[in-house]
Formats: C-alpha cells, structure tokens, sequence
C-alpha cells in the first residue's frame, strides 16, 4: 500500500519540522505545518534592524548533503533555491594570553597550527583523527537516522559504541591522545554546539570532526534565514501547505490516537498522524495536557537533565573588519571551572567563553555597506538552575559581554555600535516554550542518548511522532535532519499500512 492521500500535520517549523514535512509531502502525504510565530525557523528565527540581519541561529552549517537530500527526493536542486558559501577557517579559537589556533579541514595548515601550539601532539592529533573516523561511521553513518523505539535496539547497537568506549567523555578521549591543554580544549568544545558539556558528553559526539572535515563549515548566503526560507519554498513547491502565528494549543486524542491538532485561533482539523517539532516537555505537558499519558511522559522528561541555556548580544558596527573571521571562539581563563558553574552549579560566573560570530566578513549583506553584523554569545545555566531576574541581569551582562569583546578585538567597540539588543534564556522560554529555557533540548549525556531520548515515536499514542534536537540523534541542523529522516520513515511506514 502506499501513503499517498494521507494528510499529516507537523507541529513548529523548525530546521526539524520543515525537514520532515518535506519528506512528508516527497512521500505523498499531504502536509500541514503549522508554526506558533510569525515566521518560521524556529531556533532559526530572524530579525531585521537598521539594515541590518540577525539571524538567532544555528551559523554553523555542517553535512550540506543532508540537506541537498530533501531536494533530491523529488529531483530538485537545492542550489536552485539556494547558495552556501564555504567558511575558511572554519573557527578561530582564541585565549586570553593572545594565542590564536585556526581549526579548518585544510591539512597543510591544520598540521602546521598544531606544530605551532603543541609539536608534540601531532601523532597524537592524528591518532584522535582515526578515532573520530571510527566513532562517525558507527555513531552517524549507521546509527544517525535510525529510531531506537525499544531497548533491543540500543544493545543491538551496544558492541561498536563499546568498541569506541562510548562511555568516556569527548574531553576524556581528547587527553588520551593529546596533551596541550589548549590543544585539548581546541578538540573537545564541539559538543557545546549541541548543547553537550565536553567533560559529560559521550565521546560519540568526536564523529563531529570527522563530520566537518569531509563535509565542512558553510554558511548560506543572506543568512541561515534564507536556507529556511528556501525549505519552505521548496515544501510549498511541492503541495505543501504552511500555517503561521498559530500556535498549536492541542491535540486532541480519542483512545490510543491522536485525532485533531487545535490552534489559538480556534481553526481545528483532523489528521492521520500528527509530529511535534515543538519542545518535548512543552508537547506532552501542554499540548496533550489533561491525559493521562501527556501527564506523566511530561512528569519523566521534566525529571531529565537539560542543555543550558545561552545569553546573545546581536549588535550591528559601524566599519568592517576582514581580520575577524566568520566564526571564533574566545576562550576565559577557566574552561573545566566555567563548564561546571554552567552545567552543575547553576551559578552566573564573572568570567566567561564567546562564541563571536561575524557573517558579513564572509557575506557583506547581512549589513548596510561599511557596517558589519555580529553576534557574541555565552552559555549560561538553565532556568531550573540559575534563577536570576533577567530583565536586570540581561543589561548588565550585556555591557560585560560586548567589553570583552572590545578588550580582546575592537578596542572602540562602544562608539562603533550602531544597533544592539540581547536575547536571554527567558526569551527561550517565552519564543519558543523551551522547558526551563534550554537552548538544545536534553543533554547529550550517554544516558540520555538513542532509545533514552524522547522516541520518535511516541509509545501509547500509536500515530504521534516527534522531531527535533530532544529526540534521537539530538541538537544541531545534522542532528535535527537526521531526527526527521528517522521520524519520516516510521511515518510512511505507518500510513502505507
């Protein structure tokens, strides 16, 4: 049997969502997607201010072929619709002594950086590089857009994450090879940008350098905007339909099955399966609150551990700078001290890592001519931890943020600043219904992973599917695509049935 004709409704049209509605839609089953704001991207989100574009996040495009795959399943080119732009270096990594380490996947000058900071580690680097192959053909290759809906699953799996002692963290397997503390901390703080802490994080998420080495660091040109924008052009190209500023307030239930997805504006409509794109707490605690199993599934995830949240200063600067790359990560003092007040302590430290990210040195749209666009980001505790009135913490670190960055890279920063604002872990909530404010869902912990992630498929509910960074493989546009390849396939297969 095939599933054409059957209708499905996929909840937030985030990098997940839209995915997953595409292959929805490729498959024949008609579509709706239906999205709380008034645009869509989700995390992905976009602001435009004084001619200048603020994309929320993610900036940092990996794996470009999973996302040319949601063209090509109904033989477009994801080209047509869009351009990425290759980044070089893919980060500069700077510390507070001034030393610069510039990561990339050219290995003349990778090599010759390492040679530079830590002679002594090149063998070392190499060994950690075989090892990453190892853990990226198991971890990714294999298990990346499989669902793991039992337990049998997981042990099935169990043999080659032993192999690669996937219960050691990245940070741990880092020091096995290397001994350069900065060199350690230039290989192990990957697992932030899904939200992993690199002293927890299972030394799995090291498939990352493999990851960005075949497949490298990208950015699409206007912003990471335009490449949703082109997702949903390209759904809407093939008969999709997408609803915005609606958020969905429920989805009603009769039995083992969900039956209508119901929205703020009263509009109602039955449905053969309905996928959540939304945060996992926010699904079953609200929009299947009042069952019996939106209850207690939203009671055993809320008693998980969650990913922090972040603080983003976006500011726009008169003047450009092309020695400041695309992507750079200005170290503090600390980094096991700092990590440990953000993921255990919950407490705000005075000290503190940015990620600055400057896209208009590698695409000048993002600003009006002879400006520059950026943003400064700091990863802070979640709500649940750190509660603190951001309305007067926000300014406040605001103001520290953008010194630190003048300190270290733009010495007149405060009379360059054209345009400003921040977006805080409240804001997370708000936007977005992140429980406790969490920026990538739950933590990427070995505990927490594949089948002890929210499913994607849910167990009781026999026609409700979930997609997104809570679900198996996790946070990041790799991440959340693989989720939706993975929610997809059990979808059609559910509805060919």
């Amino acid at each position: 049997m095939s599933a054409e004709g059957k209708t499905a409704c996929v909840i937030g049209a985030g990098f997940g969502g839209l995915a997953l509605a595409i292959r929805l839609q490729s498959a024949g089953i008609r579509t709706t997607l239906v999205e709380a704001r008034d645009k869509p991207g989700g995390r992905a989100y976009v602001w435009e201010r004084e001619g200048f574009t603020f994309d929320a996040g993610p900036t940092v495009i990996t794996d470009p072929d999973c996302l040319r795959e949601l063209w090509a399943l109904s033989g477009h080119d994801m080209a047509a619709d869009i351009e990425l732009m290759p980044v070089m270096p893919f980060y500069r990594l700077n510390w507070p002594d001034g030393t610069n380490f510039d990561y990339s996947n050219d290995e003349v000058q990778l090599r010759a950086a390492i040679e530079r900071l830590a002679p002594l580690d090149l063998a070392g680097y190499d060994a950690f590089s075989h090892y990453s192959e190892g853990v990226f053909e198991e971890g990714y290759r294999k298990l990346g857009a499989i669902p793991f809906l039992d337990f049998a699953s997981t042990v099935k799996a169990a043999p080659a994450l032993a192999k690669h002692q996937a219960w050691r963290s990245v940070y741990s397997i880092v020091s096995k090879y290397v001994k350069d503390e900065k060199l350690r901390e230039a290989l192990s703080f990957h697992t932030l940008l899904v939200g992993g802490n690199p002293f927890t994080t299972s030394s799995i998420y090291a498939l990352i350098h493999k990851l960005e080495k075949d497949g490298g660091v990208w950015w699409a040109r206007g912003g990471t905007n335009r490449l949703v924008a082109a997702m949903v052009r390209h759904f809407e190209r093939l008969g999709g339909t997408v609803r915005l500023g609606d958020p969905v307030v429920k989805i009603h239930t009769i039995g083992s099955r969900a039956t209508e997805v119901e929205c703020a504006s009263g509009w109602q409509e039955r449905f053969h399966a309905v996928a959540s794109n939304g945060d996992i707490v926010h699904t079953y605690r609200d929009l299947l609150g009042g069952t019996k199993r939106g209850d207690s599934e939203a009671k055993r995830l809320a008693s998980k551990r969650f990913s922090p949240s972040l603080f983003v200063v976006h500011f726009g600067l008169e003047g450009t700078w092309p020695g400041i790359p695309h992507h750079m990560i200005l170290f503090g003092p600390r980094y096991r001290g700092l990590l440990d007040d953000i993921y255990e302590n919950g407490v705000l430290p005075q000290d503190f890592s940015i990620y600055l990210h400057h896209p208009t040195v590698t695409d000048p749209s993002m600003a009006p001519p002879g400006k520059s666009t950026f943003y400064a980001l700091v990863p802070v505790a979640h709500m649940g931890k750190l509660t603190v009135d951001w309305d007067q913490v926000g300014p406040l670190l605001e103001q520290r943020v953008l010194a630190e960055v003048g300190r270290r890279l733009i010495p007149d920063i405060d009379d360059r600043i054209v345009t400003k604002f921040h977006y805080t872990p409240r804001d997370f909530t708000g936007d977005l219904n992140a429980h406790l404010g969490s920026a990538f869902s739950l933590e990427p912990i070995l505990t927490q992973s594949a089948y002890f992630r929210a499913h994607n498929r849910d167990d009781v509910i026999d026609n409700l599917y979930l997609v997104g960074a809570g679900t198996h493989p996790g946070a990041g546009i790799p991440g959340v695509v693989g989720s939706a390849k993975a929610t997809a396939g059990l979808m059609i297969g559910d509805l060919s049935e």
